[in-house]
């Protein structure tokens, strides 16, 4: 559980430090500036952004019921992030699963790809795509 947000809390520490130099040295618009962007930089690394998750065997099983894919993904990986925001709100139909936070699924990652953890890793009618496009992604939908 904590493992998510080691991403996002060592951006906001280094932004705080770099900040409060620049605040000591005289520069305290600068300081801010920055800070900012370190935040903003937190904020998108942090599982927030992402639809809420649940465990692969629920995942699995409201897929079948529903037929939307399952995506596969884990905090701080940039190829998530990336098809998180090309998504848009259609990411929200999709099934998330945060291979950090559950086993089965770090298991199931890690099966469909040759023992790696790669994400974003896309279950599609039972078929997995590794870092599939986002727009492939959403024809899916």
């Amino acid at each position: 559980m904590r493992r998510m947000w080691i991403p996002p809390v060592l951006l906001v520490l280094c932004g705080s430090l770099l900040a409060t130099g620049l605040i000591s040295a005289g520069s305290p618009g600068t300081a801010a500036a920055l800070l900012v962007v370190f935040l903003l930089l937190a904020a998108v690394n942090s599982p927030l952004v992402f639809p809420r998750s649940i465990d692969a065997l629920e995942a699995r099983r409201r897929s079948a019921v529903d037929g939307r894919p399952v995506v596969f993904w884990r905090p701080g990986c940039a190829y998530c992030l990336r098809l998180r925001i090309r998504l848009g709100h259609s990411a929200r139909r999709l099934h998330w699963v945060d291979v950090w936070r559950d086993p089965a699924g770090s298991a199931a990652v890690r099966e469909v790809n040759d023992g790696d953890e790669t994400v974003p890793t896309v279950v599609v009618d039972g078929r997995p795509h590794t870092n599939p496009d986002p727009s492939w992604v959403r024809a899916q939908l």
